[in-house]
């Protein structure tokens, strides 16, 4: 497992009440790591810490701080919570994101907060934590999860589509700069999940498809591909395998 990753350990996911969030979450506290999940306030966030302590966590190994990623004061708040309760923090998840739809002429005018929760809440996030994490000379890990929509930009949906390219922007950037810092120990990965089955793309059903994987498939490949030491960690499905999505992209 990358050395970022192990007990006693500390981890920020944000989005991290649902979804593959809460799978990061749950398999980070089965490798013995301290979480605190971010995400909107509601009773996704307030049943989170106890999944989790079902899953296994210890009394004082998890917690809940109710966080907008939109906000970079919500965001310095969540860092200084986080950091009060459980110390350095050793990986980030920047994992909030949404998906209403989109036209290009914002007829649903929701542009603004779409590039504000998906593209500002991963860089601003970056920019609050990552100094920290570089200072205390251990091993970190930042994860941002984009989007293949970020890489291949299909139309219908541009909102997204351009929020993801930021994602996809800014992490290659930021991986840059990380590893050309002397004696720095904190590198960046792009999480490019595939068709997963989570809140956001339920779009009312209530049982998986076929072609869709489960959060936890999900992340138990980001996780294998992070011990591996892929930066673009692109996620197959049921539907598409990775030859196919490296012809897309191409």
């Amino acid at each position: 497992m990358h050395p970022a990753i192990g007990k006693g350990k500390t981890a920020v996911v944000t989005g991290g009440a649902s979804g593959i969030g809460l799978a990061a979450a749950t398999q980070l506290v089965a490798e013995g790591l301290k979480v605190c999940v971010a995400d909107l306030p509601g009773d996704a966030l307030d049943a989170a810490t106890k999944t989790l302590v079902r899953a296994g966590a210890e009394s004082g190994q998890v917690m809940a701080v109710a966080t907008d990623v939109a906000d970079a004061g919500q965001l310095r708040a969540l860092k200084d919570q986080a950091t009060s309760a459980f110390g350095t923090i050793n990986v980030l998840m920047n994992n909030a994101g949404m998906q209403p739809g989109s036209s290009i002429f914002d007829a649903e005018n929701n542009w603004q907060r779409i590039i504000d929760v998906n593209m500002w809440g991963i860089i601003r996030g970056s920019q609050i934590f990552a100094p920290d994490m570089i200072a205390s000379g251990q091993p970190g890990l930042i994860i941002n999860t984009g989007s293949k929509q970020g890489i291949t930009t299909p139309p219908g949906d541009p909102a997204y589509n351009v929020s993801k390219t930021g994602v996809k922007a800014f992490t290659e950037a930021l991986q840059h700069d990380l590893r050309n810092r002397e004696g720095c120990q904190v590198e960046a990965r792009l999480f490019i999940p595939g068709f997963v089955f989570t809140p956001l793309t339920a779009n009312g059903r209530t049982e998986k498809p076929a072609g869709a994987w489960t959060p936890e498939q999900t992340v138990t490949f980001l996780f294998d591909r992070v011990e591996a030491g892929d930066f673009y960690i692109l996620c197959p499905d049921n539907e598409v395998d990775r030859q196919t999505d490296e012809k897309r992209i191409a």
